[in-house]
């Protein structure tokens, strides 16, 4: 087993900004940072901050923050063409920043030097050259990113070669290789990369795009070929189709290949440093994400499913837990009785195949997935199900009457205002609220008014909606399937509700959510 360090070189606050719809405050960037400290990568590349002042901002802040594992990188380019160094200002507010180390990158494909930036192949390798000597001059350590290195290397290999040896001679700690087109695929990585490796006297790093979708394995191949530096972003976020994503780079090298990325107490984390990241972002994690997503432990044919529980390694390449995921048998009409069983036991342990509890719900589950639910995705709505048909569930609230009035204002907005009554112990409480759409209205109206009895269902939103029509040939009068996510900033769980009505399936889906909230704070309550 290999057990070379490999260093990681996150550029989510960077390289990862540069992604469609991504825009992170100073706020933001400081607490990716911390989380990122916290996990153990080695370098946090965090912005330009020549570039513009939230960047500035960002660096000023973080320069009193004690860094435990993380080294802070600040990223610019070499100087331009016809000017000195010291005559650059964007490259004097790079020297300027209170960074240890900090990242430039020129150009190494002759086609860019001649046709984007217009100049000579010597005058380039000057740039790159003077830009190393003048950093390390002023007491930096630099990574050198060879921008375009492999469409430059199958160009003009002698000369992309050159640009490593120039940022190397002038004092660089490490030369980056970047398929910045992302259109490489494994093999060429590895065969260039090991060429590289071979010419250099300095650690070699990689730098990947996954516009065709290899970014990971590609970062992987340039390991095996000698590169002792891996960057790219958490969860894959950046330009285009996104950069390396590097929990699953993480989950490839140390989990299974050995390697050694972050300190082997912290793996573990891995999924959970995929969520907050993603919460920052202000996006949802894609739940087919290898390793940490959702869906990768998750199993919902029979087979699979019966296999997964005699012998995990039946239909899993790495134990769940390792990761920091878990193992998600998906009840459907093809799961079989084995997998539902399974589930049934995480809630209520001890039934087996053959009690009669156990076929009762199979027969309440094949009914309810006739009439349109589905729980492969609503665990909380079938924990409420199994836990109500057993009788083991308290009764929170009933609604005692609801209506929804809907207007359509024509150039402006739909508003909808919902009127609930509910009641809980024999008390009553008549709320009416407003909302952008039914939904959202009968939502803050059935909180407004169970916060008089529950404080905290204040804390629950709705992060998740999604409608799908179950049975399409009957038009409008179709059955239609709501799925909703919900959170109370600690945990995060999903409902279902189904009927040929929208708004009773969104309401049932509502009101599992509420309960299933409910029935946790009661929980933690009893464990007092």
């Amino acid at each position: 087993m290999n057990t070379k360090t490999v260093k990681i070189f996150d550029s989510t606050l960077r390289d990862g900004a540069q992604g469609e719809n991504m825009v992170f405050s100073t706020d933001d960037k400081f607490n990716l940072m911390k989380t990122l400290d916290s996990f153990g990568i080695s370098f946090i590349e965090a912005g330009n901050p020549g570039s513009n002042p939230k960047d500035m901002e960002f660096f000023r802040k973080a320069a009193g923050y004690p860094l435990k594992n993380s080294k802070l990188v600040a990223f610019g380019s070499t100087r331009r063409k016809n000017i000195t160094c010291a005559e650059d200002s964007l490259l004097n507010a790079l020297a300027g920043t209170n960074t240890e180390y900090v990242s430039v990158f020129g150009k190494s494909w002759d086609l860019h030097i001649t046709e984007i930036i217009a100049a000579t192949l010597d005058e380039n390798l000057s740039m790159i050259y003077d830009t190393v000597k003048y950093l390390t001059g002023r007491g930096k350590k630099v990574f050198f990113d060879a921008e375009h290195f492999f469409d430059g290397y199958k160009a003009n290999p002698e000369y992309a070669l050159k640009t490593l040896k120039a940022a190397e001679e002038a004092g660089a700690e490490s030369v980056v290789l970047c398929d910045t087109n992302g259109g490489c695929f494994p093999h060429e990585i590895y065969e260039i990369t090991e060429i590289a490796v071979r010419n250099s006297g300095v650690e070699v790093g990689i730098h990947c795009h996954n516009d065709s979708g290899c970014a990971a394995a590609n970062s992987i191949a340039a390991v095996k070929a000698g590169a002792s530096q891996v960057q790219g972003t958490v969860i894959g976020i950046g330009e285009r189709c996104g950069n390396t994503n590097l929990t699953t780079v993480i989950g490839g090298l140390q989990a299974k290949l050995g390697y050694s990325c972050i300190p082997k107490e912290n793996l573990p984390g891995l999924t959970t440093l995929a969520k907050k990241t993603a919460e920052i972002c202000n996006i949802k994690l894609n739940s087919s994400m290898p390793f940490v997503g959702k869906s990768a432990f998750s199993h919902k044919g029979g087979m699979h499913s019966d296999g997964v529980m005699k012998n995990p390694v039946s239909f899993e390449h790495i134990t769940p837990d390792s990761v920091g995921n878990k193992r998600n048998i998906l009840l459907s009409e093809v799961a079989g009785r084995s997998a539902v069983l399974h589930r049934i036991n995480e809630i209520i342990p001890g039934l087996t195949k053959d009690s009669p509890e156990t076929k009762e719900i199979i027969g309440i589950l094949k009914d309810k997935e006739y009439n349109g639910y589905q729980y492969e995705a609503a665990d909380a709505s079938f924990e409420i199900l199994v836990k109500k048909h057993l009788g083991l569930m308290e009764n929170y609230f009933d609604i005692l009457y609801f209506k929804i009035i809907g207007e359509r204002v024509k150039g402006g907005t739909n508003p909808s205002t919902a009127i609930i009554k509910v009641s809980v112990n024999g008390s009553t409480e008549l709320s009416c609220d407003e909302g952008d759409g039914p939904v959202n209205a009968a939502d803050k109206a059935l909180r407004r008014a169970l916060t008089v009895f529950y404080p905290s269902v204040a804390d629950l939103h709705l992060i998740d909606y999604k409608v799908r029509i179950v049975d399409g040939s009957a038009a409008t009068a179709a059955n239609v399937r709501v799925l909703i996510e919900s959170t109370d900033g600690a945990e995060t769980w999903t409902t279902v509700g189904a009927s040929t009505d929208i708004i009773n399936a969104s309401l049932t889906a509502l009101v599992d959510s509420i309960e299933y909230k409910l029935m946790k704070d009661s929980a933690k309550t009893a464990a007092l």
